[in-house]
């Protein structure tokens, strides 16, 4: 028997999925430990070890793979506990990251307080050298202040280095020299360049980049080996790949060398997941909901295709790196409600988290949450949660709800049902950034909820947006981690072209080429599978934002290619924005490939659900806009095609579905409730 293991680190709880070679499927669930995240995967690992009848060191002993997604680089980011970073930059140019783009996120806030940059400006140093645009050298590589310069940041005991030097995506010669120079004088720093982070054109997001990458590198460094080893010492011979911000997985060695590439790490494993139903059949478009503990993430699968991004932002971090689209809110269960200064009830940002968590955990949190306000309100079993392993409190959950209901001279279920009704309309807005304001009607798309909370809320969702079909999956709490194991290893590179007008097919092929040289080597160890998929951002001249335009599909032996290529961006023009410009001429700013290599994927996601009889197993008191009792089935022994209609309630050790009045519901055999919304 061997298994590979899935591990989602969210801000809750950590999640675990081990599939073995006989196509079962078995979850699991910890506390993260904030601390040391290491801690709360490895109980993980016992957990699901003793659900097989196994110890860890059995499990991990037959296991070949482990694919892992974490928040540490998030977190570091977040909390202010990234690395001590140094920055190496073209004399005269050190201020480009505290500049930016020269536009203030909130335009007409008069007030706004500047980002503050990763590198404080004592700690950003000129290195005289210059390279042209062309990549001729125009100043040679000045020794003297480069040591000067490394002198400084060895007094200040940097932890990491940044080298960012002007137009070194056309020649990085010179950031070459400065590194090795670094690595040299500071060998215990953590040095990367912009030539190996993000070697392609615009000078901010490349730096600000880099410098994420060396802010985040020594936590990511520290995290993955002492996993790796812990891991090791536990049993494990098998190979750790760490998932990345493109949903695609890397290798330990390429997660720390592009640290700031698992800045969304977590969110990408639920869109992988989400990807993976869509080829067995759920719909080939959805809008992911993943919600859990902390935060809730959205996204858009079209044609069965998920859509990558030229970065986001992080804590002001700006990582210009491909990351899927996921649209982010501070809404989860353990989001905390309070009143604002106004005195109008809020839920969020703010979160409980993992510790103390919400009052009805009895870890010391009193804060009112929405996990509270819905176990106040009936929704979730006390005795039931996590399978019993921790029974919720639920006079503590109604004190918490109490004390905001006292300081609005209100009842306390009408505070709790308010709690609910305030989170569902966040999330709703939420999905509507996720798809109005990129063009696209929702209520053509299937919701698929995911994530340990997000049962109780989808139904509600879906109604306010219009959308009438929602699908929620039997290992809904956990999907992430399941489709950690649904990715393939993936390199993402990109080349900058100097192109201004009409496409040199010449010098694409050229990029192309090179591009797949090194993908191939930087996958060098795998002698699986390995396909290129090749893509151009694109704009017509007088824009200043390029879109993607897939070039797969083009006959690059063709005489015709940039008429080819052209053509397709205009399509794509069209397909986006519904009209086209074809009389003005075309840019072709950055050709891309992605070097995939195919791993093998799991058992499906239905585990051990769809065997029972499917019959009602206990009723419960539930508010729904007034008191009402509904019947409670249990998630894992509905039968195949089993109907449903609400109000009722579907629970699973892990996870909750309410059905409201008019929903009605069918359990699919692959292992999901198909509801239709009423």
């Amino acid at each position: 028997m061997s298994y590979t293991i899935g591990i989602d680190v969210g801000g809750t709880f950590t999640d675990i999925v081990v599939t073995s070679s006989d196509g079962a499927t078995i979850f699991a669930k910890a506390a993260t430990t904030p601390g040391d995240q290491s801690d709360g995967v490895l109980d993980g690992i016992a957990r699901a070890a003793s659900a097989l009848e196994l110890s860890p060191a059995a499990l991990l002993g037959q296991t070949s793979r482990i694919v892992h997604g974490t928040t540490v680089a998030t977190n570091a980011l977040l909390e202010g506990k990234a690395a001590r970073v140094g920055m190496l930059t073209t004399e005269g140019h050190r201020d480009i990251i505290e500049m930016r783009e020269g536009l203030k996120p909130d335009r007409y806030n008069l007030r706004m307080t500047p980002p503050a940059p990763l590198v404080p400006r004592h700690l950003r140093l000129g290195v005289r050298e210059r390279m042209r645009p062309d990549g001729a050298v125009e100043i040679p590589l000045d020794r003297d202040s480069l040591g000067a310069a490394l002198d400084r940041l060895a007094a200040e005991n940097v932890q990491a280095v940044a080298i960012c030097l002007l137009h070194s995506w056309q020649n990085p010669e010179h950031e070459q020299a400065v590194a090795a120079a670094a690595r040299q004088r500071l060998q215990h720093a953590y040095v990367t360049t912009s030539a190996e982070v993000l070697p392609q054109i615009k000078e901010f997001e490349r730096f600000s980049t880099t410098v994420a990458n060396a802010a985040v590198g020594p936590v990511i460094e520290a995290y993955l080996r002492r996993l790796q080893t812990r891991l090791a010492e536990a049993g494990f011979a098998g190979t750790l790949f760490v998932i990345l911000s493109h949903g695609g997985v890397a290798s330990v060695d390429e997660a720390v060398r592009l640290a700031a590439g698992t800045a969304l790490s977590g969110p990408a494993g639920g869109v992988a997941a989400s990807v993976a139903l869509a080829r067995e059949g759920v719909a080939r478009d959805l809008i992911t909901f993943d919600m859990g503990g902390t935060s809730t993430d959205i996204a858009l699968v079209q044609d069965g295709q998920a859509n990558l991004s030229d970065g986001r932002a992080v804590a002001n971090a700006r990582i210009a790196l491909p990351a899927l689209d996921i649209v982010t809110l501070g809404a989860g269960g353990g989001s905390i409600a309070h009143l604002d200064r106004s005195r109008l009830l809020q839920v969020g940002p703010q979160s409980a988290g993992a510790d103390p968590g919400p009052a009805c955990y009895g870890q010391g949190g009193t804060a009112a949450t929405v996990t509270d306000a819905n176990l106040v309100l009936g929704y979730l079993d006390p005795a039931n949660f996590l399978g019993g392993r921790r029974v919720l409190d639920v006079a503590a959950a109604r004190d918490a709800v109490a004390l905001v209901a006292d300081a609005l001279g209100i009842e306390t279920i009408d505070v709790a049902s308010g709690i609910h009704r305030l989170i569902n309309t966040r999330m709703a807005d939420g999905v509507r950034v996720a798809t109005v304001r990129r063009g696209v009607d929702p209520r053509g798309y299937t919701l698929l909820a995911f994530g340990g909370a997000a049962g109780l809320h989808v139904a509600a969702v879906a109604a306010e947006l219009g959308i009438g079909r929602v699908v929620v999956p039997l290992a809904a709490s956990v999907l992430s981690a399941w489709g950690m194991l649904n990715t393939d290893l993936r390199v993402e590179l990109a080349r900058s072209q100097t192109q201004r007008s009409g496409i040199d097919v010449g010098a694409l092929q050229a990029s192309f080429a090179a591009m797949d040289r090194e993908g191939r080597e930087r996958l060098g160890w795998f002698d699986g599978v390995v396909m290129v998929r090749r893509s151009a951002d694109m704009r017509y001249g007088e824009q200043v934002f390029e879109i993607a335009v897939p070039l797969d599909a083009m006959d690059w032996g063709s005489p015709n290619l940039a008429a080819e290529i052209e053509a397709a961006f205009h399509a794509r023009h069209a397909a986006l924005y519904t009209y086209s410009l074809p009389d003005q001429d075309v840019v072709l700013v950055h050709a891309r490939a992605s070097v995939i290599g195919r791993l093998p994927p799991p058992s499906g996601v239905s585990g051990d659900g769809g065997t029972g009889g499917g019959a009602e197993k206990s009723r419960r008191r539930v508010h729904l806009g007034g008191w009402t009792e509904v019947p409670v089935f249990d998630f894992a022994a509905l039968a195949p095609g089993q109907g449903l209609a609400g109000p009722a309630i579907v629970e699973s050790d892990t996870t909750t579905v309410l059905l409201r009045a008019g929903d009605t519901a069918q359990f699919d055999a692959r292992g999901w409730l198909d509801i239709a919304v009423g």
